[in-house]
C-alpha cells in the first residue's frame, strides 16, 4: 500500500512538473505575453483608468513580446500638394457599402493614432438603418490625450471672438504642444484618407473638418500657416495608411465585430508582424 502510495504521489508531482513546464512555455511565448498585458490594457480601459492603460502600452511600446507597432510610423518631414475632392452624402438609410465605409473610416483614425503612439480609448461604429445629414455621425473614436477638445468652443463663438482680447488669451493660456497637435491633425484626417484610399471619395468628412478647423483656430492659426499644415497633414496621413493598407482592412473587420481595444491592438500587431 505504502509502495503504492508513494509511486501514485509521484506520478501526480510528475504530471504537475509537466504541466508547470507547459504553462511556463505559454507564458513565455512572446504572442500570449502580449494577450496578457492587453487583457490589463481593457479592464483599464474598462475601469476609466485611461492613463493607467497609456502607461501600461508605453511600457510594451518596442519590447519583445509588446507592441512593436505603437507609435512607430514613418513619416513624411514636409509639406506636399494633396488633392482631396469632398463629395456630399445624400442622407439615406445606410447599406452594406455605407457600412464597409464607415467602418474604414473608422479603422483609419484608429490605426493612425496608434500607429502615431496615440492610444484609442472606446470606439463605435455605424449599424445598420442610421441615417443623417453626416452619415458617419454615429461612428467614433476617442482616444487618450486629447481630452484638450472639450475645451474647444463652436466656430460661431470662434468666429465672434476673433481679434478680441479674450481670443488671444485663449490662445496663449490653452496652447497645446506641437506634437499633440500634429498627430491629433493626421488622426482626425484618418478617417477621410482612409475612405480615399479606398473608394476615391468620401461621404463621411464633416465633423472631421469642422473639429480641424475649429482646433487651428483656437490655437490662434494664420491662413498662411493652416494650408502647408493641412498639406503636410494630408500627406503623412495617406503615407502611414497605404503603407498599412492590410492592416486596415483587417483591423476594420475587428471593429466591425466589436472587438475589445485591445484585441483590435493585437490584430494590428500580428499583422504587422506577418509583413
Amino acid at each position: 500500500m505504502h509502495a503504492l502510495a508513494r509511486h501514485d504521489s509521484a506520478g501526480i508531482s510528475g504530471h504537475r512538473r509537466c504541466v508547470s513546464a507547459a504553462d511556463r512555455g505559454r507564458r513565455s511565448d512572446p504572442s500570449e505575453r502580449r494577450r496578457r498585458s492587453l487583457l490589463r490594457l481593457d479592464r483599464e480601459l474598462g475601469k476609466r483608468n485611461y492613463r493607467n492603460a497609456l502607461t501600461i502600452a508605453r511600457q510594451l511600446q518596442g519590447k519583445p513580446g509588446g507592441l512593436a507597432g505603437f507609435g512607430s510610423a514613418n513619416q513624411v518631414a514636409g509639406s506636399g500638394r494633396q488633392k482631396v475632392v469632398l463629395e456630399e452624402g445624400n442622407d439615406q438609410p445606410l447599406g452594406e457599402e455605407d457600412i464597409f465605409m464607415c467602418t474604414q473610416h473608422e479603422a483609419g483614425h484608429f490605426l493612425v493614432a496608434y500607429l502615431l503612439g496615440v492610444l484609442p480609448k472606446e470606439y463605435k461604429v455605424l449599424k445598420r438603418g442610421n441615417s443623417s445629414q453626416d452619415q458617419f455621425a454615429g461612428g467614433t473614436v476617442k482616444f487618450v490625450g486629447f481630452e484638450f477638445l472639450r475645451e474647444v468652443p463652436d466656430l460661431d463663438t470662434l468666429n465672434e471672438s476673433i481679434g478680441s482680447t479674450e481670443s488671444s488669451y485663449r490662445v496663449n493660456k490653452r496652447c497645446i504642444s506641437s506634437k499633440t497637435f500634429n498627430n491629433f491633425s493626421c488622426v482626425i484626417l484618418g478617417g477621410l484618407v482612409a475612405e480615399l484610399i479606398s473608394f476615391g471619395y468620401s461621404e463621411g468628412l464633416h465633423s472631421d473638418v469642422d473639429k480641424l478647423e475649429r482646433v487651428m483656430r483656437w490655437l490662434g492659426l494664420t491662413e498662411s500657416a493652416v494650408k502647408p499644415h493641412v498639406k503636410w497633414a494630408s500627406l503623412n496621413t495617406a503615407f502611414i495608411l497605404h503603407h498599412h493598407h492590410e492592416t486596415r482592412l483587417q483591423l476594420a473587420k475587428a471593429m466591425c465585430s466589436g472587438k475589445s481595444i485591445g484585441s483590435c491592438i493585437n490584430i494590428i500587431e500580428n499583422s504587422l508582424h506577418q509583413k
